[in-house]
């Protein structure tokens, strides 16, 4: 039974016909992140946030800048999504998903008036987004174009978690765009301990890796299903990113990515090690 979710603020996003999209911010303890996420979205936009249990500053930060506030327990980021799509009283055609880490350029919102939103032919829109280690962005190492499904048709799209288990894909059969503006992704700002721990139980969710039957795949899900759980993903782990991507261009910040990702890696492979011995 799921449980009972709270709305804490007056909301329409129906106040004038002219506004096609929806911001839709999922967050958890944001508040380091949430103020210069909310600057860069305009006025004319509603912003809908759905937080699964903040203790900090979070919410009084929504408050301010008039968003509409759900409270929904954390059951993954498909389900959380979907969440927002069905039970959050949206009624413009678009919604844009966007990470309190993660800031859209207003050129972007520009051409969703100017195009993206007139376009019949388009069910979800692909984003590229450009990554930032505290603070520094990353021009080689992560390996570029990394695409999400970030803009979407509210009455045609359902998210299902991807075959990493904890990320979100949508169905083949929605129609699909690439869009050639990145956002920027702050993703990580020093804080290595945090997001180690978060990061365990992520890789614990990749120790079998499970496709989701008829959901879009990238190059890079298509290339992890291949390998497989072998002990040689951990070096090809660090040699794409640091080698092969050109990551030492990047200086010590590509090295520090390209670790942090070997790290992650070795940490699916023991994980993934320590079961099949446990289970005999």
């Amino acid at each position: 039974m799921r449980s009972k979710s709270k709305v804490s603020a007056s909301y329409s996003n129906e106040s004038s016909e002219a506004v096609m999209l929806t911001i839709v911010i999922l967050t958890q303890n944001e508040a380091a992140n949430l103020p210069r996420c909310l600057a860069a979205i305009p006025e004319s936009y509603p912003i809908v946030l759905v937080d699964s249990g903040s203790t900090d500053d979070t919410i009084a930060i929504a408050r301010v800048r008039g968003c509409q506030i759900f409270t929904h327990p954390w059951p993954g980021f498909a389900e959380q999504r979907n969440f927002a799509i069905r039970h959050c009283g949206i009624r413009t055609p678009w919604l844009l998903f966007v990470d309190a880490d993660e800031i859209y350029p207003q050129a972007f919102y520009d051409e969703f008036e100017t195009k993206l939103a007139a376009d019949e032919a388009m069910d979800v829109l692909m984003v590229p987004s450009i990554l930032y280690l505290r603070g520094k962005r990353l021009n080689h190492a992560p390996g570029y174009p990394i695409y999400h499904p970030r803009l979407v048709r509210r009455e045609s799209v359902r998210f299902v978690r991807n075959h990493t288990g904890h990320g979100e894909a949508v169905m083949d059969n929605c129609r699909i765009a690439y869009a050639k503006i990145p956002y920027q992704h702050y993703f990580y700002n020093g804080e290595i301990i945090e997001w180690m721990h978060k990061h365990v139980d992520k890789a614990a969710q990749e120790v079998q890796v499970r496709p989701t039957t008829g959901a879009v795949m990238t190059t890079r899900g298509r290339i992890s299903v291949l390998l497989g759980r072998s002990w040689l993903r951990i070096l090809a782990r660090f040699l794409y990113h640091f080698v092969f991507r050109g990551g030492f261009l990047d200086g010590f910040a590509g090295l520090e990515f390209a670790l942090m990702f070997t790290w992650y890696e070795a940490t699916i492979y023991v994980q993934a090690k320590s079961g099949i011995q446990a289970g005999g």
